[in-house]
């Protein structure tokens, strides 16, 4: 793969997160069933993936195997999410994804140890968690608020297998994912009759701006800044998402969803701008 420059990589990750977090409003447009919507979107990403990257490279290794199974398993759970619960909600929730990392590294990643910053930050995440199970006492919406936080889990385990992987590609492990997203869903698919002309334009706009170019951008952002630099900058989409929704459709996050928010991704950032300092100091990075 060719090295991006810095200044390249960066950009990319920038468009990359304000395309990603165009998913809560599209979602919200498409009147068909989650899993429906989860392969239409999937199919036509791996079609736009296919045309920049032309011929994917499957080993179907364990861990390539294993991160395509999470990552089509966080597509789907974050579309369940977003339909039964608020959006902020979901992409909030889906960001407790580095705490998860840390966790299920210390088992999976070999060499990687929990410090007490680590679980100092996951005390502080969880507690922002509470504050969205609480917000409401309405079934459906902490259901979807399980759904949002199940997929956080299945994402760290998507970074944790490509890590794992000592020559893989981002894109491979994604085409991946997608292909095996629409085998998943298509019954659904095909049982869901023919979507309405706005869900057809949401789905393109899905599976072409918010999946496809947006895979396409990471993976090459991914390979000219280090994987902490990424998650920093990527982190502009769960700021954005929410914005989006509330100019668009009106949906408004509870001021307990936004306190809680902010404790998440605040922890977060944190614990990723001091794990960054500290390899810097120690001349990593």
């Amino acid at each position: 793969m060719i090295r991006e420059s810095k200044g390249t990589a960066i950009a990319f990750l920038v468009l990359c997160a304000f395309l990603w977090s165009s998913a809560g409003v599209l979602i919200k447009l498409v009147d068909l069933h989650p899993f429906a919507i989860a392969g239409f979107r999937s199919i036509v990403g791996f079609a736009v993936m296919r045309v920049f990257i032309r011929k994917p490279r499957f080993t179907f290794s364990f861990d390539q195997v294993m991160a395509a199974v999470s990552y089509s398993a966080t597509m789907i759970l974050f579309i369940l999410a977003n339909k039964m619960t608020a959006s902020a909600n979901a992409v909030l929730l889906q960001y407790t994804e580095p705490v998860f990392i840390v966790l299920l590294g210390r088992y999976l990643l070999p060499g990687e140890k929990t410090s007490p910053l680590d679980w100092l930050v996951i005390a502080g995440v969880l507690g922002g968690m509470v504050l969205f199970f609480f917000d409401e006492l309405d079934v459906r919406a902490n259901a979807g608020n399980a759904l949002a936080v199940l997929s956080g889990i299945t994402f760290a385990l998507t970074a944790i297998f490509m890590r794992r992987q000592k020559d893989g590609r981002p894109a491979d492990s994604f085409m991946l994912a997608h292909l095996l997203t629409f085998v998943i869903t298509l019954p659904f698919i095909i049982g869901g009759g023919i979507p309405s002309p706005v869900s057809i334009g949401g789905l393109a706009l899905l599976g072409v701006f918010q999946m496809g170019i947006p895979s396409i951008l990471y993976s090459k952002g991914l390979a000219g800044v280090t994987a902490i630099s990424a998650a920093l900058i990527t982190m502009l989409e769960p700021v954005l998402n929410p914005v989006w929704v509330a100019l668009c459709i009106g949906e408004y996050p509870s001021p307990r969803s936004i306190a809680g928010g902010a404790i998440i991704l605040g922890c977060v950032t944190v614990r990723t701008v001091i794990k960054a300092r500290q390899k810097t100091n120690k001349g990593g990075i």
